[in-house]
């Protein structure tokens, strides 16, 4: 079955880095565009990141250019956040996401939290 497992989340400092990983099963990994999304505590799911299938274009929120950075091993199936210069805004579970009409496929998410 279609499984999409979120990993690399935990506490950081402000101004510290977390890398997260997204361990795609179960579809053709190299077919689907990904995305990077996250929900803080309180709030509404915040768009952060996403990129093409083959990995040839990429785009952030506002809120994170600059500061992360998306990428994908379509070899590996593997998607991955690198999150830099980490703010307690950052606070939040971060989901993985495919895409590719009419198909959707989210993972159960991992927690981010930035907090000295």
């Amino acid at each position: 079955q279609v499984q999409l497992v979120e990993s690399g989340g935990g506490l950081a400092q402000p101004g510290g880095s977390l890398r997260l990983s997204c361990a795609a099963s179960g579809f053709t990994f190299s077919n689907y565009a990904m995305t990077w999304a996250r929900q803080a505590p309180g709030k509404g799911l915040e768009w952060v990141s996403g990129i093409w299938s083959d990995g040839s274009d990429t785009y952030y929120a506002d809120s994170v250019k600059g500061r992360f950075t998306i990428s994908r091993d379509n070899a590996k199936n593997t998607l991955y956040l690198q999150m830099n210069s980490l703010k307690p805004e950052d606070t939040a579970v971060y989901y993985c996401d495919a895409q590719r009409w009419p198909y959707n496929y989210w993972g159960q998410g991992t927690q981010v939290t930035v907090s000295s």
